[in-house]
């Protein structure tokens, strides 16, 4: 089937991409919708810029769109994308939503509206089996903006491994932090893994800390080649 993926650059996005590669999926696009609001509801936004590079990385086209990200009317734009996507013979689109039935419910009706399948294939997975197999498949996942408790700014730039994760298990039982960071407790960006025909190199990064709350910028990067 040719497939698109609504795609970050996060840890959920890429997964979804994975489980379209491993399904034996045609991958066609990447689709990342940039918004220039901070505060988007539907979509990520921290070094939202790195997808191109992340595109040549993963050796998949991509498509970006820019979207003022007002609540509701950003929808708008994604639904023209959608459409350019099912004129050009895109079939389905895979997502990477996990719990968050705001995003996937607005999703799924835009694909319905345009005649698109709307695939979120790791929908309602266990959280701490989930962020396990991220790392065990080898996936190098980086944490790009923390606001929750218990999430201070040594967190931003680290990478989620096997140490992180249980970590987070103690920050969760204490404060109730979600795993996978479904509740806007964290972002993340993906900078290597199994699908990734390059890794990306950062340059030049810079922590920005507002009281309980902060972004790790990625202000330049590069492709390397892989051992």
């Amino acid at each position: 089937m040719n497939v698109a993926v609504l795609f970050s650059g996060g840890k959920d996005s890429t997964m979804a991409l994975y489980h379209a590669l491993k399904e034996g999926e045609d991958v066609k696009y990447l689709l990342s919708m940039k918004s220039r609001n901070d505060e988007s509801y539907m979509f990520h936004v921290p070094n939202i810029h790195l997808t191109d590079l992340q595109s040549e990385a993963l050796d998949i086209p991509i498509i970006s769109a820019e979207t003022d990200g007002v609540k509701e009317e950003e929808l708008e734009d994604l639904k023209r994308e959608f459409e350019n996507l099912k004129s050009s013979g895109i079939e389905a689109v895979y997502t990477g939503a996990l719990y968050s039935t705001y995003q996937k419910s607005r999703i799924e009706k835009l694909g319905s509206e345009v005649g698109l399948k709307i695939i979120s294939p790791y929908w309602h997975v266990d959280e701490l089996e989930y962020m396990r197999e991220i790392v065990s498949l080898g996936f190098k996942i980086i944490i790009c903006g923390v606001a929750a408790w218990g999430l201070d700014e040594s967190w931003l730039g680290r990478v989620i491994d096997d140490e992180a994760i249980d970590e987070l298990i103690k920050i969760h039982d204490k404060y109730y932090v979600d795993l996978a960071f479904e509740g806007g407790e964290a972002e993340t960006l993906a900078i290597d893994g199994p699908i990734f025909k390059k890794r990306i190199k950062i340059l030049k990064d810079k922590k920005e800390w507002h009281l309980d709350s902060g972004v790790y910028i990625i202000e330049d990067a590069v492709l390397e080649d892989k051992l």
